[in-house]
């Protein structure tokens, strides 16, 4: 359950919606974007790829805005974020530029056909007004984010951090510190001085008595 709910996590939504948002771009350079039928009959005759319109410039600006995605997240680069708000408003002008202004145009088809047609949207035109509008709110939202938020979006296990924590602060002192001599109270200290006095008066007491000794050994 803890696994799960840190799965769902709010900071988890934005960046997933950017690369669902992305996806949406890439999948609708590979899909029809327009398709022409027969009058009444509903009958297909022809159909106009996105590619063939945008020469796979959507599909470059989607992978674009994941590897910025993936540079904002992993170093908390606020230019990275910028660039992949950049590319959904690219993308966002394109369609808007573009495609929407051929929806349901009336015009004459190529040889063979010889007839008026109308360009009605298919798959492709919705998977990139789709995608084009949530990349451009979600890459703008992203790019309002600090550094510091942008970071929080990755697990801890994989965060890369930037700043050297360990090497700006002080280092503690492994060695255990010097005990201090406790002072000495005032009887202390004249009882400390009585025992030095008698250990100076014995002294020659001593060297008298060794020297007796020796003339006696001798």
């Amino acid at each position: 359950m803890s696994r799960s709910r840190s799965l769902l996590r709010a900071e988890y939504v934005l960046p997933i919606a950017v690369l669902l948002a992305a996806a949406c771009v890439a999948a609708a350079e590979f899909s029809t974007l327009f398709e022409f039928r027969r009058g009444t009959s509903g009958e297909l005759l022809k159909t106009t790829a996105a590619a063939d319109r945008h020469y796979y410039a959507l599909l470059v600006l989607a992978v674009f805005a994941v590897v910025a995605l993936a540079v904002a997240v992993f170093t908390g680069s606020r230019p990275a974020a910028f660039a992949v708000a950049a590319a959904g408003g690219l993308s966002l002008l394109i369609f808007l530029l573009v495609d929407l202004p051929d929806v349901n145009v009336e015009g004459p088809l190529d040889d063979p056909y010889f007839f008026t047609s109308k360009a009605e949207p298919a798959t492709g035109f919705w998977l990139e007004l789709i995608g084009t509008v949530a990349l451009a709110v979600t890459g703008g939202a992203l790019a309002t984010l600090r550094s510091d938020q942008l970071r929080m979006i990755v697990p801890a296990r994989y965060r890369r951090e930037a700043e050297p924590a360990a090497a700006e602060r002080p280092r503690r002192s492994t060695e255990p510190a010097l005990k201090r001599p406790r002072a000495q109270s005032a009887g202390e200290q004249a009882e400390a001085s009585e025992l030095t006095d008698r250990d100076d008066g014995a002294q020659p007491n001593r060297r008298a008595s060794r020297a007796a000794a020796r003339r006696r050994a001798g």
